[in-house]
């Protein structure tokens, strides 16, 4: 996996009134720590942190992130964002070495089209859409991609069948439901109407011929 190199400045102001300045100025308060080191306050360009994890690598990108003059290798522990907005309001950076095996999310993405399910008024639901694993820092893979073109009505894409690379493990229990490909509620409903429907007509044609029956005995 590439590095990304980005660029923090020391020296922030701390608190509410610092953090909102360093915001107008285009700048996201932010800290790094890990490895027994002291956090350390800094910031960021807002600008050169989307572009950092806007990579294929997306939240796990490795970053080179220069720290007074130092370079160091971390990641992206967690983003807060503002809860109207959805802009990114403060940053955490993790240490990390590169021998060090390391817990991380990484995004399922599902592609192709499965037609046979669609024929049969069926849907294809991505029940799960990260999966934690454990690698070191260089072997993290950007994403498990899931292909659903073959699937039928009935067919369910586990853990198990995920392809796992070089490395990197999960104890996540194998037969966890990735993609399930079923019959939609809307269908289900729709049959169950067309059973109830039917079993009324051979009740009613039933009870019709009884009582024809039963009136030509009178006679």
């Amino acid at each position: 996996m590439a590095e990304v190199a980005l660029r923090a400045e020391v020296g922030r102001s701390l608190g509410s009134r610092g953090s909102r300045r360093l915001r107008a100025e285009g700048k996201i308060p932010a800290v790094v720590y890990g490895h027994g080191i002291e956090p350390v306050a800094v910031a960021v360009q807002r600008r050169d942190l989307r572009a950092a994890l806007t990579t294929e690598a997306g939240m796990n990108a490795l970053i080179d992130l220069e720290v007074d003059g130092r370079q160091h290798l971390t990641i992206v522990r967690d983003l807060q964002r503002d809860p109207i907005r959805n802009r990114v309001t403060h940053v955490d950076f993790i240490l990390v070495n590169r021998d060090e095996v390391m817990t991380v999310e990484v995004p399922v993405e599902v592609t192709g089209s499965a037609e046979e399910v669609r024929r049969e008024s069926g849907t294809v639901d991505q029940v799960m859409f990260s999966l934690t694993v454990s690698a070191t820092p260089g072997n993290i893979p950007n994403e498990f991609v899931v292909d659903v073109t073959g699937m039928a009505v009935g067919d369910t894409v586990r853990v198990g069948d995920l392809r796992m690379p070089s490395g990197v493990t999960t104890e996540v229990d194998p037969e966890e439901p990735v993609v399930v490909a079923q019959i939609s509620r809307t269908t289900l409903e729709a049959e169950e109407l067309d059973a109830e429907a039917a079993a009324g007509a051979e009740a009613g044609g039933g009870e019709g011929g009884e009582a024809a029956e039963g009136n030509a005995g009178n006679q």
